[in-house]
């Protein structure tokens, strides 16, 4: 795949999934809000909007976040965003050109199996150390979703 001028080979590529005790609706509409994100990512510290809401292809967000000890900031783009289904972000710039999707379906029985998955081809110093950013990043998004699916079953967040 080749964008703005970068091949990735897909280096790192780091899926994981949890479900959670909500309708599907539900776990897709908190989780693709960037608002959320710095709720439920420990990594992320703020997002901001670079194109006006609300959600859509073309979308432009700005991310400040920490990994592996370093501060990062990078501006994702929206390239495929359907509500309750699938969520994709893509960055080509700084030390980790990076794609990220999210996709939500449904569990029999009720609840929502939500996928995350990470893929890129680090660039630089990066990619030598690409084997310890991809377990680093399964263990970190692990973390995440037991965050998002913590915040999604509380009490507090039942209808």
């Amino acid at each position: 795949m080749a964008i703005c001028g970068y091949t990735w080979a897909m280096a790192v590529d780091v899926q994981t999934e949890i479900e959670i005790a909500r309708e599907r609706a539900e776990v897709a509409a908190y989780a693709a809000d960037p608002g959320n994100a710095p709720a439920w990512y420990q990594n992320i510290k703020s997002v901001e909007w670079r194109t006006a809401p609300p959600l859509a292809v073309g979308s432009r967000l700005a991310f400040a976040a920490t990994f592996l000890g370093r501060r990062l900031a990078y501006t994702y783009e929206v390239v495929e965003y359907v509500p309750g289904e699938r969520f994709v972000m893509r960055t080509a710039e700084g030390p980790f050109p990076m794609e990220t999707t999210y996709a939500w379906s449904h569990v029999a029985g009720g609840g929502t199996r939500m996928t995350l998955r990470n893929a890129g081809e680090p660039v630089g110093f990066a990619k030598v150390a690409s084997p310890v950013m991809a377990r680093a990043m399964r263990q970190a998004n692990q973390k995440d979703l037991r965050r998002l699916k913590a915040i999604l079953e509380s009490p507090a967040n039942q209808v």
